[in-house]
């Protein structure tokens, strides 16, 4: 009777590893990125028959140890068989505890699926809720708000040149009113008329005549 007993564990035994040996995974998504309170779907897929996987978890921890445990059916989270050698495990409504990395192990045995990491992320907060309008109608503002910083100094520097050009001529003015005015004009004439006198005469002229010229004698 021990016999039969240890006959028929001998074969058990030979036959379960017979059909795990035959039992090869396929390849997974390596990532899964979704928001938190949305549905996560994960998949493993292996190539045998009469595969019976289990779902198993390895979160990461602060201390670097990353413990497995069994992920267990609620109503959120459900085991599904899908297509021919694949499983689904899907979650309804993820939370950010659900982040970690999934594998699924093939009938309690050491055959394990490559695993799909499933990250869960809270979306950032939005600071202002602006319709697509609002924000066209600001980004018009900035353009027209820089194009006036751009041209307004290039306007305010040409007038400023403008203004500058104007001053040197009225100074250029007055300096030339200044330069004739202790000029007395008959004496100004004269001078010009012996000059004038002298040119027509030549270089060599007598000087006698120069000096009856110049000089005038007054009469006592």
């Amino acid at each position: 009777m021990i016999a039969k007993v240890i006959l028929f564990f001998c074969c058990w035994v030979a036959v379960s590893l017979g059909n795990t040996s035959k039992v090869t995974p396929k390849k997974d998504r390596p990532s899964l990125l979704v928001e938190v309170s949305r549905t996560a779907i994960l998949e493993c897929c292996f190539d045998g028959n009469d595969v019976k996987p289990i779902w198993i978890c390895n979160v990461a921890t602060k201390n670097a140890t990353n413990p497995e445990r069994r992920v267990n059916e609620t109503s959120e989270i459900k085991q599904e068989a899908g297509k021919v050698g694949c499983h689904t495990l899907k979650f309804s409504n993820v939370k950010l505890t659900d982040t970690g990395f999934y594998q699924c192990l093939v009938n309690d045995s050491s055959i394990y699926s490559h695993g799909t990491f499933l990250q869960v992320y809270r979306p950032l907060r939005k600071f202002l809720n602006l319709s697509e309008s609002a924000k066209n109608k600001i980004l018009m503002f900035e353009g027209i708000l820089l194009l006036f910083c751009v041209i307004m100094p290039g306007v305010m520097l040409i007038k400023k040149t403008k203004r500058h050009h104007q001053l040197e001529k009225i100074k250029y003015k007055k300096e030339e009113e200044n330069i004739y005015e202790g000029l007395n004009i008959d004496e100004c004439s004269s001078a010009y008329h012996q000059i004038q006198r002298s040119q027509v005469q030549g270089p060599y002229q007598d000087v006698d005549n120069i000096k009856g010229e110049e000089i005038q004698l007054e009469k006592p």
